[in-house]
């Protein structure tokens, strides 16, 4: 899906990435006016996920969410249709929504990265962040695991 979250839904950024899902942020984007936000919405093709009502009823394609922790608004995402299984290769940065991009085994990478000769490594092509599936991406996994089990 492509996503964007509005000011009140930043916490679920991450989340969303590492499930494949195109998620951009209204504040990365200097979006903040429920105008703005409606455009780029329209301009991108994208799916608004507010808790604003009058912004939700604005847009034909949005989720409204009512709960505040982001545990529950991944249950909420879930049951709106949202698929929340991690990716078995990510493909979005989860700081900064860029590409990611396999790390080859002979490219160098940061002192606390895994050996990329060992195991998959990724890099965004956009801000340079290193990502592997250790234990943030397990902690993940067991959330999403518990929110899809209802």
């Amino acid at each position: 899906m492509r996503l964007l979250l509005d000011t009140m839904c930043g916490g679920l950024r991450a989340s969303l990435r590492m499930c494949g899902h195109d998620t951009a942020y209204s504040l990365d984007r200097d979006c903040e006016a429920g105008g703005e936000v409606l455009e780029l919405v329209e301009s991108e093709d994208r799916t608004l996920v507010t808790r604003n009502v009058q912004l939700a009823e604005r847009v034909d394609e949005s989720i409204l969410l009512r709960e505040r922790d982001v545990v529950d608004e991944l249950g909420e995402l879930h049951r709106a249709g949202v698929d929340l299984t991690l990716d078995e290769s990510p493909a979005f940065c989860g700081a900064c929504n860029g590409s990611l991009e396999r790390v080859g085994p002979a490219e160098p990478t940061a002192e606390d990265a895994p050996d990329p000769r060992t195991e998959a490594v990724w890099r965004c092509a956009d801000c340079g962040q290193l990502f592997w599936k250790g234990s943030h991406w397990e902690r993940v996994a067991e959330t999403l695991e518990a929110v899809r089990d209802g």
